[in-house]
């Protein structure tokens, strides 16, 4: 599919940007893609928005890597979209039988119409032929975007009312279990997460983006609208990226909250660098990040750049690895997702008994939380977060939704596990208690 692009250079891009998101909004197609000028070694641009569908894809989870597979292979342009959590039933012989109250698609990506980058100070326009001539207009309407971003009045006023779908005694109960799963050797690792919700809640889900991405300044920053389905994100995480030959991925594990005095805050940077229960989560993923790229690696090519270094990020400090491998130049992109999905720092290991258990215990059906959105490109590469730090609203039927997740191990107390849920979820429970 051959594109017109066009580049503009503009005075202020953080301007820009606020204008191109509201002028988005008249589209029911919309993902955004915001790196936040986050230093990061792997980085391709500073900011995507893609919409309009040409094409698109919507699936449930039978046959859905497939469908993807030759979605991609005829397409052979930019596709925008979002895996599941829980196309883990195509992967893998699961069932989900939790409840869901939000009703995103198992799988969706599209072709758009509309490509708008980023790169520092210049704004690079990417059309499809039958659209290319409104690249003028566009620019001046974006430009001409008031900054308002309250697009849709709302017909009742806000009051969100935050629920838990697991009690905290329940909670307490649950990471039990698991450890008596860990103790017998069952499994080593697993990500269990629980659902906050709000039911007859009106957001204005631009406005609650927004704040969410002020309060944290992710790297994978997502603004997701698929007709009624939002998704609200600031993911400080990288699930798999392919540049060229090589695969990258950047499992998150190992948390600890920031400090107002920079002294006690480089201190307890210091003490996550060094903390044996933190580190020893983070490794046991990384094993099994090595063990699926394999998969698809070509011999010998799988390796560790970065082991459980220290992330600093607005609202917290993450331990992060760098895991890469080299490919065959005809491995299918899609398979090397099918091969690695879901992503080992949200389920365990091993992964497959992990997963399981964790499907019993949890109340709520995942669907996008711990899912991952991104792209491809024309020539195949692609560039996936892990959807975490994440509000999820269904404008339909006014059902708001935030989860939350920690590694148990045989080391975690169901006390510190709450507590690092609760940091977390933080940022998600404030934007949605004072937007508005």
């Amino acid at each position: 599919m051959q594109r017109t692009e066009k580049s503009f250079k503009v005075t202020s891009i953080n301007d820009f940007k606020t204008k191109l998101l509201v002028w988005a909004q008249q589209s029911e197609t919309v993902v955004w893609l915001d790196s936040n000028q986050y230093q990061q070694k792997y980085s391709s641009f500073g900011a995507v928005l893609a919409m309009d569908e040409f094409t698109s894809i919507k699936t449930d989870y039978n046959t859905a890597f497939e469908q993807l597979k030759e979605y991609q292979t005829i397409t052979k342009d930019y596709l925008f979209g979002y895996l599941s959590y829980d196309l883990k039933n195509d992967v893998e012989p699961i069932s989900s039988s939790n409840f869901d109250g939000l009703g995103f698609a198992d799988l969706y990506f599209f072709q758009p119409k509309k490509l708008i980058f980023i790169h520092q100070d210049t704004v690079e326009f990417r059309y499809i032929k039958m659209v290319d001539d409104e690249i003028d207009t566009d620019f001046n309407e974006i430009n001409n975007t008031s900054f308002q971003t309250n697009v849709k009045a709302l017909e009742k006023e806000n009051d969100v009312k935050i629920k838990l779908r697991i009690h905290k005694d329940e909670y307490h109960q649950k990471v039990n279990t698991i450890l008596e799963h860990i103790h017998r050797g069952d499994i080593y690792e697993a990500n269990f997460c629980q659902e906050f919700y709000a039911e007859d809640a009106y957001i204005n889900p631009l406005e609650a983006y927004h704040h969410l991405n002020e309060i944290s300044e992710p790297p994978f920053a997502t603004f997701l609208k698929c007709e009624q389905h939002y998704l609200l994100s600031a993911s400080p995480e990288r699930y798999l990226k392919k540049e060229g030959e090589k695969i990258i991925s950047q499992p998150i594990k190992g948390t600890a909250k920031r400090l107002r005095n920079s002294i006690d805050d480089a201190q307890i940077a210091f003490d996550l660098a060094r903390d044996e229960k933190e580190r020893s989560e983070n490794i046991m993923i990384v094993d099994l990040v090595r063990n699926d790229l394999s998969k698809t690696a070509k011999k010998g090519t799988v390796s560790i750049e970065e082991l459980c270094k220290v992330y600093s990020f607005k609202q917290v400090h993450q331990l992060i690895s760098t895991v890469v491998s080299e490919v065959d130049k005809n491995t299918h992109p899609v398979t090397i997702l099918q091969d690695t999905f879901p992503m080992g720092s949200m389920t365990g290991a091993p992964k497959i008994s992990a997963i399981n258990i964790i499907e019993k215990l949890e109340e709520t059906k995942r669907g996008l939380y711990s899912g991952a959105v991104g792209y491809f490109t024309p020539t195949g590469d692609f560039d996936f977060n892990v959807i975490i730090r994440s509000i999820l609203y269904n404008e339909k039927n006014n059902y708001v939704s935030y989860s939350v997740g920690s590694a148990i191990t045989a080391k975690s107390t169901p006390e510190k596990e709450y507590e690092e849920c609760l940091l977390k979820a933080k940022a998600m429970k404030y934007v949605l208690l004072n937007s508005n």
